[in-house]
């Protein structure tokens, strides 16, 4: 569906289903350079089990217009206009990797409203190498694949899809390669916020972290974990673009922790 956010017009994937904000809503944020295919089979499962599904192409990606915003805080005050408009009322905000630090900032203006938080791939803070941001503010193309060759786990790159006839790598490639990777990357280098909006998270969480995860080491996800007093599930032998490298397993861990937690 579409929607109007400060005068622009936004793009929001509801799953296949029609938008209903007295169902509890899961809310999920894509991650730098990425839009709302990264969560096609996440959005679709939660759409049609009884949950209503926004996930949105944040301004700038894909088939959302306007200008990207250019930093953590904006987003995330901006998701929480969008919740507004929509009318949800019971959330669960889901993020993978930039989309979580925006989630976070979004989660502690919700107040009463979130019911969950859930992070997948991702920490309280994600710096970015320098040579990737420069190469990303010069072409687009080559950044989106030097951030794909590290962004998979071994299976990918041996050819395996969970998909069978597709090729998530390319696809993660096409995606990024027509969308505002270089300010993605900057936010996410000049966030410094997430370990205190972590500490003041008050609702159930969870973290998703990845054995073969090079761009976000498990290991961070484990100490964001620690700061949220967080569930944690590890998927083993995928890499940093879980959403769309193990779909099933990222959906099986996100569906367990939000039914348990869903009012």
């Amino acid at each position: 569906m579409n929607i109007v956010v400060d005068g622009v017009n936004i793009f929001v994937a509801t799953g296949g289903c029609v938008f209903d904000p007295k169902k509890p809503t899961v809310v999920f944020v894509h991650g730098s350079g990425l839009d709302h295919r990264s969560w096609a089979l996440q959005a679709r499962w939660f759409a049609f089990h009884g949950f209503s599904v926004l996930a949105p192409d944040l301004p700038g990606h894909s088939l959302s217009e306007g200008e990207p915003l250019k930093s953590i805080e904006s987003m995330g005050k901006w998701l929480v206009k969008a919740i507004k408009h929509s009318g949800a009322e019971n959330v669960h905000l889901v993020g993978h990797s930039q989309g979580f630090l925006v989630a976070l900032e979004a989660a502690i203006l919700l107040e009463d409203k979130l019911k969950s938080l859930t992070a997948v791939a991702s920490a309280s803070a994600i710096p970015v190498n320098e040579s990737l941001v420069d190469t990303a503010q010069k072409n687009t193309k080559e950044a989106a694949d030097m951030l794909l060759r590290w962004g998979f786990g071994s299976r990918s790159h041996s050819g395996s899809s969970a998909v069978p006839g597709m090729q998530p790598i390319g696809i993660g490639r096409q995606i990024m390669s027509s969308n505002p990777l270089a300010e993605d990357l900057l936010a996410c280098n000049k966030y410094k916020n997430g370990i205190n909006c972590a500490k003041n998270i008050k609702a159930p969480s969870n973290v998703i972290v990845a054995t073969e995860d090079k761009n976000t080491p498990s290991k961070f996800g484990l100490e964001l974990a620690e700061l949220l007093g967080a569930e944690t599930t590890t998927v083993s032998g995928a890499g940093h673009m879980l959403p769309i490298e193990a779909p099933k397993s990222t959906l099986d861990a996100i569906k367990s922790f939000i039914l348990q937690t869903n009012p």
